[in-house]
């Protein structure tokens, strides 16, 4: 079991499920501020809705779009000290409309520019205890490179153009700078300098060359960056076994949260699985990250102590011989000092 610097994964991250109201509902419980909200329906088909404290409340992206960046000030209207505040808006709050939200901590707020890049970003929150920032910044249009602040290598990188549509782009340590992902399609990884300059991110910066996804000149975009911490949080690869008995992944923690791609072919939806939606081990429904579906209650995944177990022979997360990437947030049972510490 891996030990961990974290004795609370829930100050960091958390999974909160509501119900909409249609009106004006604080969302409590959360256990702190969150600076990165992912807001999905349950039981319909509105789209995801990734709000973050950078770019501010009202404004939104859809992973499941390539959409700019929209603006509703009835969807978020305030980042909260146990939560957040929705306004009227049906994608985060329709009546009776039952909700997932997986809610991230960087900095609380804006943050600074980060100058360690050649772009100088608008905005950098960080939080180098969890691993996690994000920043906004203008690009140039040319090869370049941008400060994340987290003082470790990210793991996974993900980017949104925010000024003009465009596809999500990204990044994960297992496939390497070479290729990337789409987070918003079905695509495996690909090929192309253009994206990530060929260049592994360093403890300071991440590369980006001309795409536009990733560098227009002149346009805005947002990136999340995520460094692994043990006992919290890991981002792998594993080989799917086509069986019901099915690939066991370690983590070294409980997950709480766990997205899974295919890289190898093309075709499997972006995976969501927590701990606190309808159904557990082997219930674990799942929402796809790249769609507007509304929740799928087919069962895939057993969450164990150290990692989680395949339950489920298809090729959005087990096929045979397929190799798929991962990001998984969760808890240790043993702490810091060897403190023992309470999976959540």
């Amino acid at each position: 079991m891996a030990y961990t610097t974290i004795n609370k994964s829930t100050d960091y991250f958390n999974t909160k499920l509501y119900t909409g109201n249609s009106g004006t509902q604080a969302i409590t419980g959360v256990g702190f501020q969150p600076d990165f909200i992912w807001n999905k329906q349950r039981n319909g088909t509105n789209s995801h809705y990734l709000f973050n404290a950078i770019t501010g409340t009202g404004k939104f992206l859809k992973s499941n779009s390539t959409d700019a960046e929209g603006t509703n000030t009835d969807t978020v209207t305030s980042f909260d000290s146990d939560g957040f505040t929705l306004g009227s808006a049906a994608g985060n709050n329709g009546s009776g409309n039952t909700m997932a939200s997986w809610n991230w901590k960087a900095g609380t707020g804006q943050g600074s520019s980060n100058t360690d890049g050649s772009i100088n970003t608008t905005y950098t929150s960080v939080n180098t205890t969890a691993g996690f920032s994000i920043s906004t910044y203008t690009g140039t249009g040319s090869n370049a490179t941008v400060g994340h602040g987290l003082g470790s290598v990210p793991k996974m990188i993900i980017v949104k153009r925010t000024s003009a549509t465009d596809v999500w782009r990204v990044y994960h340590g297992s496939i390497g700078a070479t290729k990337h992902l789409v987070l918003n399609t079905t695509a495996g990884d690909a090929s192309g300098s253009n994206v990530w300059n060929d260049t592994a991110p360093t403890s300071s910066v991440f590369s980006i060359s001309t795409d536009s996804a990733v560098n227009a000149s002149g346009a805005t975009y947002v990136a999340y960056c995520f460094a692994e911490k043990t006992g919290y949080s890991k981002f792998g690869s594993y080989v799917g076994n086509g069986n019901a008995d099915g690939t066991f992944v370690y983590t070294g923690f409980k997950p709480a949260f766990v997205i899974v791609k295919c890289t190898s072919t093309t075709g499997n939806n972006w995976v969501m699985i927590d701990n606190k939606r309808l159904g557990y081990n082997v219930d674990n429904n799942r929402i796809y990250a790249d769609l507007s579906n509304a929740e799928d209650f087919t069962d895939v995944v057993d969450l164990v102590s150290n990692g989680f177990k395949h339950r489920f022979t298809g090729g959005t997360s087990n096929g045979s011989g397929i190799s798929y990437i991962y990001m998984a947030f969760g808890q240790s049972l043993v702490g810091s000092n060897n403190v023992p510490c309470t999976a959540r």
